[in-house]
């Protein structure tokens, strides 16, 4: 068992092999991290609290909510926490209304991983973004990270349109149309390229 799914992690990379600028980035980084997802509603709320925030900022401002909320994230925990509370753990007000609109949303349909199993990743991303406060970019980030679909390209992330113009443009301006056309070779494991392509970027 162990070798079939070691099998299956190598399929991937052999893939995006074949592109030799994605080669020689496998061969110089691990991908960014992709764990097992316990609790999909406190993965989005991550999204939420990330979004136009740095890593470093991001991450104090995630433990302080976290705190706030007793380290329960759940809708639950999320609506009856105080907005005075979630204010001085360092949420925004849009924000606050955010992970609100999240909670209530995952008490009314279930957006979990066995929820969503039989929906496409575009039936995924029209799903989520009807919510106030997900947009595009935060409804990727949990196609990849809490469904692990293997077939995402987020090129509304700054980082991975800034990755892909240095990798393959010597850092010089692209197109969507044109990363696009880059990554057609990726297919169908965008996202392990994605991953390959934050790697390099934070390096």
């Amino acid at each position: 068992m162990a070798d079939t799914d070691a099998a299956a992690r190598d399929i991937p990379v052999s893939v995006l092999r074949d592109d030799p600028v994605m080669a020689d980035v496998i061969d110089r980084r691990e991908p960014h991290p992709l764990e097992p997802v316990e609790n999909e509603f406190e993965r989005l709320c991550v999204s939420i609290i990330n979004q136009q925030l740095s890593t470093a900022s991001a991450a104090a401002v995630r433990e302080r909510v976290f705190d706030a909320l007793d380290g329960v994230v759940t809708p639950e925990s999320v609506l009856s926490a105080s907005r005075d509370a979630l204010r001085e753990a360092g949420l925004s007000r849009t924000k606050v209304d955010y992970v609100g609109n999240a909670a209530r949303t995952f008490r009314e349909r279930d957006l979990t991983r066995a929820g969503l199993v039989d929906h496409t990743n575009e039936e995924v991303i029209a799903e989520l973004t009807e919510v106030t406060g997900i947009g595009e970019w935060t409804a990727n980030m949990y196609l990849i990270f809490v469904l692990q679909r293997p077939d995402v390209l987020p090129l509304g992330d700054l980082a991975i349109r800034r990755g892909i113009e240095g990798l393959y443009n010597d850092g010089a301006e692209l197109t969507r149309a044109e990363m696009r056309e880059i990554a057609e070779p990726w297919r169908p494991y965008r996202s392990t390229a994605t991953r390959y392509i934050w790697a390099e970027y934070e390096a």
